[in-house]
């Protein structure tokens, strides 16, 4: 049985959806919704680590994921695992670990299509020239998530 929570984050009211099979899906709402008050077990440890990451206290998270797609779309979606909290990718790159070079647009396909934001760091994958291209959550939600995972240090005068 599916089980969903509705909780706040700094970026808007996330929609997370599991069971005990795993995270299926977590999506940022653009819209209202009244927030969960007791948390069903299966996504408890979901919900207490996306707010240790918002903290700043998480840098990788360590949850059982069920995301539903493709084969291609998991492989995809398994690849951005494997991109480093702090650190982004191009495309193009993306596409290179994958093996095929003239993939790309597939492989951008199904990075749009990620179900589990943040988890699944889809987030950190920009263009080839450094711009903020595509986000299903909205550019200025992936341009924050790339300043959280990067802030910037004040220097010392001295």
């Amino acid at each position: 049985m599916i089980e969903t929570a509705f909780v706040n984050t700094p970026l808007g009211i996330a929609r997370i959806e599991g069971s005990i099979n795993g995270l299926q899906s977590i999506t940022v709402l653009d819209n209202e919704e009244e927030i969960t008050d007791i948390i069903p077990e299966p996504l408890e440890d979901s919900v207490y680590q996306l707010q240790e990451y918002f903290a700043g206290q998480r840098k990788a998270f360590t949850l059982e994921l069920n995301p539903q797609g493709t084969d291609f779309q998991k492989r995809v979606w398994k690849a951005l695992l494997n991109i480093p909290y702090g650190k982004t990718i191009s495309y193009l790159e993306l596409s290179k670990t994958l093996g095929d070079v003239k993939a790309i647009r597939a492989v951008a396909a199904a990075n749009g299509k990620n179900p589990l934001w943040i988890v699944v760091p889809c987030h950190r994958v920009i263009g080839s020239d450094g711009s903020l291209t595509g986000y299903a959550g909205g550019l200025h939600r992936k341009k924050w998530l790339i300043a959280h995972e990067n802030p910037v240090k004040q220097q010392s005068l001295f």
